[in-house]
Order: C-alpha cells, then structure tokens, then sequence
C-alpha cells in the first residue's frame, strides 16, 4: 500500500474534512431521506431520489478519504531546517527575467493548491528545486515553457 508524503496542515485539513461528512453531512442526508420518505410514494419522489444521490456521493468521499487518512505519512515540517530545498520547505524564488518574487511551499499531492501557493512535490518546478539550495539558479521546464528562477530564501514552519 502507497504511503503519501503530507504536512501536519494537510493532515488536519484532510481529518476536519472526514469528521464534517461523518458528523454533519451523513446525518442530515439521513434526515433528508427520512423526511423524503414520509412523502409518500417513492417512485416519483424527486426529494428522496436526490438525498439517496447524495448519500451515496457522501458516503464515496467518506472512503476516499478514510483511505488517504490512513495511507498519510505525515511529515512535521517544523523540525526541518537548512538552506536546501525539500518537501515541506516554503521556497521564495525570483524570476530572472522578470524580477517577480514568488513564493511556493513544496506539499504532497494531495493538499497540492495553487491559489494557497502550495505546489506538489511531483510538479516540474519542485522537481527541479529539491536539492538546490539558497542562492542557486534553477531552470524549470514547465507547459508554458522554460522559466529560470534563482532560489533567495528556503524557510521551514
């Protein structure tokens, strides 16, 4: 069985997510069924079709992530340090030839969000900064073509 690579963030993230369908959707769908079923005939019952439909939508989630929960290898970041880039490190990089800062935190797959700044450990830019340290230059071969960024600060919380 695949372990996945996640900070304690994503972790938590991933178990408030579990417990809100356990302890909140899964109940009220089931008030909506019994409620939808009190209606009478349920072969033309559009309310009881749509709560089954969504029972059935939250109970898959409910087993995809008890599945990522258990398979999860959660990575403390916190305990990290040094100047090198790895999983779990908030890297800020300046593009070359723009001058624009960005700033990425290298995650796992699954907590992987670009509007959060969080990129996967498997994207093409963490790929070519693990391992570089403060200071580097690193060229990324990315869709929208080459892009070369140098590495001014790796930070880890």
């Amino acid at each position: 069985m695949e372990k996945f690579p996640m900070t304690l963030g994503g972790y938590q993230k991933l178990e408030a997510d579990l417990k809100k369908l356990k302890n909140e959707e899964r109940p009220a769908v089931i008030q909506a069924i019994a409620e939808a079923r009190a209606h009478g005939d349920l072969s033309e019952n559009a309310e009881y079709h749509a709560a089954k439909e969504r029972q059935g939508w939250i109970e898959s989630q409910i087993l995809d992530l008890e599945d990522k929960y258990s398979r999860a290898e959660v990575i403390d970041v916190s305990k990290l340090d040094g100047d090198s880039v790895k999983f779990g490190a908030i890297v800020t990089l300046i593009d070359e030839d723009t001058e624009e800062e960005k700033v990425w935190q290298i995650v796992g797959d699954l907590e992987a969000d670009v509007k959060e700044r969080k990129i996967s450990v498997s994207s093409p830019i963490a790929r070519a900064l693990i391992g570089k340290t403060v200071g580097d230059s690193v060229e990324v071969h990315a869709p929208g073509g080459a892009r070369s960024y140098e590495i001014e600060k790796v930070v880890f919380k």
